[in-house]
């Protein structure tokens, strides 16, 4: 049963609530109230309850005090906040401290029992899980036979061991070795702690049940299993070892896994397994690996692995993100199809490193060189790739903005010109381009569309357009051709009036006798 606390200011709900939900159909006992946030606490100090049903709203210490208090005394208390509507944010503020459950009121007993239910659930989680890390330590603090271990380890790497050793061995420890045997080896994702490789060695002869022997070597547990009849049992019981190592330790392991053969040949499948893990490099933290997974039938031979570094580096300068991060997806797929000796792919990736930043102010620059053993060291392909992703992204997303800001300069430029062109008949992309800014006329097209979202052409027409309205309402006694010269249609007004006409719906004429009319 797991002892419960209720806490509310107003008797009548503490009255209602203890008398509605049956706790012991719920694994819990009621051990008791409070009024307020106070009294709770001394009772919490002095009776450590499992659970706390506390309203938010609550004279001397309301609910997210007495919420953020036990978490700093009491941090194993599961809290459930009762609320009003109006009090729903602030009560999600207790979040902080790992809370979970609110209930608005009024609420009933099926609210309160379902979530009861859920934190009786969780307890039992961290209960079990407690209880099994607490057996673990007590097997690891309890062993004391490592003759077997020191057995495994010399015959994986003791090249004066053989057959009559095995022989004698077999003998020791009643073991029949005349069917094949598989070497496991199991890295793990995280720190090499020798707890946690007397774990995973536990866990896995737990869940294999055909452990010959086992051993821990270096950062590595070592597992000497039969061969099992179908190889698909052994890959799932491999898979419900990383599950499970996982649910307990938050941590994933790798685990190589060698071709089945005789327990004479121990130290040749060791190498084969040591082989299998140098390409957790391309393959990636975690996951199950075997000799048909160190090499494919696409591999690219060294000289003909094809990398644009060259690509990648332009899309960045110039702030194209979504091309420089397809370029470098692209580039890493190329490395993992290659598969090169390791030491060969880090190369191409510091190489492809400095190239970026280059591309960086010089301070940043010799920051970002202080980085690179970062880079070294680092022991998976995916690993190398977050990281020149987010140099990627951090050098493209800065250069975009520079680049924003210059391009949005000659745009507006660009603007003043036809502004103060509009009556030169000559007005056009060209001119502009090449007369008054000396840039490329395609990519000041381009660049002024990307900017206003129209064509340079367009933008000149509507801007005459603009200017006719406001002379035709300033100076209606300005005739149609004046009008047409002054805004660079030269000696042609009945173009001008037809280009007036598409944009009004109506020639100048009669756009300017509406005006006089719309006067009075």
């Amino acid at each position: 049963m797991y002892r419960t606390l209720l806490v509310d200011d107003e008797r009548i709900i503490l009255d209602g609530i203890s008398s509605m939900v049956d706790w012991g159909r719920h694994k819990t006992e009621l051990i008791g109230t409070a009024q307020n946030g106070i009294a709770a606490y001394e009772r919490i100090v002095a009776e450590s309850p499992d659970i706390v049903i506390s309203d938010i709203r609550m004279p001397g210490l309301d609910g997210l005090e007495l919420v953020a208090r036990t978490h700093a005394s009491h941090p194993h208390i599961r809290f459930i906040i009762l609320s009003g509507f109006s009090e729903f944010d602030y009560a999600n503020r207790a979040m902080q401290y790992g809370v979970k459950h609110y209930l608005l009121k009024p609420t009933n007993e099926t609210k309160i029992a379902r979530a009861l239910d859920e934190l009786v659930a969780e307890l039992d989680a961290d209960s079990d899980r407690e209880s099994f890390i607490r057996n673990m330590k007590q097997r690891f603090e309890k062993m004391v036979p490592h003759v077997k271990e020191q057995v495994l380890k010399e015959f994986v790497t003791n090249k004066t061991y053989g057959s009559h050793d095995w022989d004698y061995y077999r003998a020791l420890f009643q073991y029949d070795f005349e069917r094949p045997v598989r070497l496991l080896l199991f890295r793990l994702e995280g720190p090499a702690e020798f707890e946690y490789l007397f774990a995973i060695k536990n866990i896995a002869e737990d869940i294999l049940q055909s452990t010959l022997l086992s051993t821990t070597i270096g950062d590595h547990a070592l597992v000497l299993v039969e061969d099992p009849e179908e190889p698909e049992s052994l890959q799932e019981r491999l898979g419900e070892i990383r599950r499970t190592f996982m649910q307990y330790y938050k941590m994933d392991v790798t685990i190589a896994l060698s071709s089945p053969g005789d327990i004479v040949r121990a130290r040749a499948l060791y190498q084969e397994t040591l082989q299998c893990l140098n390409y957790r490099f391309y393959l990636g933290e975690g996951g199950i690996i075997t000799s048909k997974d160190t090499f494919s039938s696409d591999r690219t031979p060294t000289e003909a692995v094809e990398l644009d570094e060259e690509r990648i580096v332009m899309s960045v300068r110039s702030g194209h993100l979504e091309e420089a991060e397809e370029g470098l997806n692209e580039w890493f797929a190329a490395l993992k199809r290659a598969q090169l000796e390791i030491g060969i792919t880090k190369t191409y990736a510091i190489q492809l490193f400095v190239s970026l930043i280059r591309l960086a102010e010089p301070e940043k620059m010799n920051e970002s060189y202080k980085r690179i053993p970062r880079l070294v060291e680092m022991d998976t392909l995916q690993a190398m790739q977050e990281f020149l992703g987010e140099t990627v992204r951090e050098l493209a997303r800065r250069n975009y903005e520079r680049n924003v800001v210059k391009h949005t300069s000659i745009v507006r430029k660009v603007v003043d010109i036809i502004e103060s062109q509009l009556g030169n008949p000559d007005l056009s992309l060209n001119f502009v381009a090449g007369e008054m800014l000396y840039m490329n006329a395609d990519y000041l097209g381009k660049l002024f569309k990307k900017e206003t979202g129209e064509k340079f052409s367009n933008y000149v027409v509507k801007a005459r357009m603009k200017q006719a309205a406001r002379l035709l309402a300033t100076e209606p006694d300005l005739k149609i051709f004046e009008l047409a010269e002054r805004l660079g249609f030269g000696d042609n007004p009945q173009y001008f009036s037809q280009v007036f006409k598409k944009q009004f719906g109506c020639t100048p004429s009669e756009y300017m006798k509406g005006s006089e009319n719309s006067a009075f």
